[in-house]
């Protein structure tokens, strides 16, 4: 018996199988993707997905939360416990927001940032002209050295003595070896 996307869908039913049949065979080491379990599998193709919730528990603009504010006041307390921490927010939303809410916090529109051009395993909010950040703030990309593929700490140094960023990023998205965190501080 045929379950509903693949009676209704077949062309998509079959591209996720494809997906699931590529990631089975692969490591995926980007890391904003994940292996999730088959619960949260579960839990994220349940009815869950036909709601979003602004605000915090307790504190919605629209009515129809009190299911979700359970379920979020639960992961709340699941995650200080974990964590063993004060306070926790577990409103998943993505690390482009996160990333452009700390420079928001830090640095003001028309300053200049600096991060590993996203070619070379940076990310896009590190500056990448597609993004967001590219368009309000100076963008300053460091590459890898081509022939050791390996932060080059001294033209990052003279790069940042040349342009004087408010900001500088030193981590990356796909960049497989250790970085010095020392040596960019």
């Amino acid at each position: 018996m045929k379950n509903a996307l693949e009676q209704y869908d077949p062309l998509i039913y079959e591209l996720i199988h494809q997906e699931r049949a590529r990631q089975c065979g692969k490591i995926r080491l980007i890391p904003s993707e994940n292996y999730v379990s088959k619960a949260v599998l579960l839990a994220t193709g349940s009815c869950l997905i036909n709601k979003y919730s602004e605000g915090y528990a307790n504190k919605r603009y629209y009515e129809g939360q009190q299911v979700t504010d359970l379920i979020e006041t639960l992961a709340i307390d699941r995650a200080k416990k974990i964590f063993k921490a004060d306070h926790a927010n577990v409103q998943p939303y993505s690390g482009s927001v996160a990333n452009l809410a700390a420079y928001n916090a830090l640095i003001k529109p028309g300053d200049t940032i600096m991060g590993l051009a996203l070619t070379e395993g940076g990310h896009l909010t590190h500056g990448w002209k597609v993004s967001a950040t590219s368009k309000f703030f100076k963008s300053v990309q460091y590459t890898v050295d081509p022939e050791t593929g390996r932060f080059d700490y001294d033209k990052i140094r003279d790069l940042a003595k040349e342009h004087k960023p408010k900001v500088i990023v030193s981590g990356a998205t796909a960049y497989p070896r250790q970085i010095n965190f020392d040596i960019f501080a």
